[in-house]
């Protein structure tokens, strides 16, 4: 790379990084389509190698892949409702659940005294935001609605992400091409080739990990709603999203369920249908869901995904969570390219050598006027 390529390389980095900063509120449309372009690219290509024109199985993509989103909402959202309604009326009893059984065990054991704690002025507290959250809730929805500019902005930015979505799938490729195409020549192999490495690791974790968070999510739900458990699908829900970070979404689902089992039915029997669920799910994830989904070429550990999401959100809101990973993934591969130089540098080496120091023998003197052997 020369300096000018250089140059203008960090100049492209500090213009784009900019731009992404200033035009962050209408990036979410947009970056939206891009990723279920992104996700639906593969089906796209699968279907053109049967015969099908590029238009065509991008139609039959988009169809699918619309009817699902539509049914799913059809199916969940009148559930939700109804299983939000079962958790407020459920916070009441977690708190004596709470008051009568752990606080009084850790008082026992610990030998302190908990009832600084206040619960009762807590739940009191809880009560009273959430109320106010779900008046908030409908103030803001009234408000979208009394102001016709903002309702318009809301429906049109909706209404953009199946557009954006059906002409980046539909132009996948040539977009892909036409940006190979403006590389410099020397660089387009390098570039290239970290670019395919970029798409291994992000392809492995959103292609791969959100149908592993799908499926987990699913059978987490199922097999609670089997037990019984009133917030099946919740739990469901909050299980399969943490479990974008391994073995968080098993804590946390495996908590929050013991928890609400202990609350609905108080019996240990339920208690171990519980676990037996989550170690089901557990087995499901190692044996099956990871290995086919995903794969070992995922590559982004979890701190990184952890740091990744909270850092995009506190820079760029919801537009910088659905960059996280896509950066985390150019990053990480960029990262492991600059390690592999330096380690291949003189820095490295010479580095090496000096910290030897004296302690390196000699090497032994060739003196011509030394005796034969």
């Amino acid at each position: 790379m020369t300096d000018s390529q250089r140059w203008f390389v960090l100049c492209l980095a500090l213009m784009t990084a900019g731009l992404f900063y200033l035009l962050a509120p209408i990036l979410f449309p947009f970056l939206t389509g891009m990723l279920l372009a992104y996700m639906g690219d593969p089906l796209a290509d699968r279907l053109v190698r049967k015969g099908l024109s590029r238009t065509l199985a991008v139609v039959i993509v988009f169809v699918v892949l619309t009817l699902s989103f539509v049914l799913a909402l059809l199916l969940l959202l009148p559930q939700l409702g109804r299983q939000i309604d079962n958790l407020v009326n459920q916070i009441p009893l977690l708190f004596d659940w709470l008051k009568l059984v752990p606080i009084p065990w850790l008082e026992q054991l610990l030998g302190l005294d908990l009832s600084a704690l206040e619960l009762d002025r807590v739940r009191q507290v809880v009560m009273q935001n959430w109320s106010v959250g779900g008046d908030l809730l409908t103030q803001l929805v009234g408000q979208a609605s009394r102001s016709g500019l903002a309702l318009v902005g809301l429906l049109v930015n909706l209404a953009l992400i199946p557009v954006v979505a059906f002409y980046m799938l539909r132009d996948w490729d040539i977009v892909i091409d036409k940006i190979r195409d403006l590389l410099p020549r020397n660089l387009e192999p390098r570039v290239s080739r970290w670019a395919s490495e970029c798409d291994e690791v992000l392809g492995a974790f959103i292609k791969g990990q959100l149908w592993v968070m799908l499926c987990l999510g699913a059978f987490y739900a199922a097999g609670l709603g089997v037990i019984g458990l009133d917030l099946a699908l919740i739990l469901g829900v909050v299980a399969g999203l943490a479990s974008i970070v391994p073995y968080m979404g098993f804590i946390v689902g495996i908590g929050a369920s013991l928890i609400a089992a202990q609350l609905q039915f108080n019996e240990p029997y339920y208690l171990v249908l519980v676990g037996l669920v989550f170690a089901a799910g557990q087995v499901l994830e190692a044996v099956l869901l990871t290995p086919v989904l995903v794969g070992d070429k995922i590559g982004l550990h979890p701190v990184a995904v952890i740091f990744a999401i909270m850092a995009g959100g506190q820079l760029f809101g919801f537009t910088g969570v659905l960059l996280a990973l896509p950066v985390a993934a150019v990053v990480m591969v960029l990262l492991r390219h600059l390690h592999e130089g330096y380690r291949d540098s003189e820095l490295y080496s010479a580095a090496d050598r000096s910290s030897l120091g004296d302690n390196v023998p000699a090497a032994p003197s060739r003196d011509s006027s030394a005796p034969n052997a």
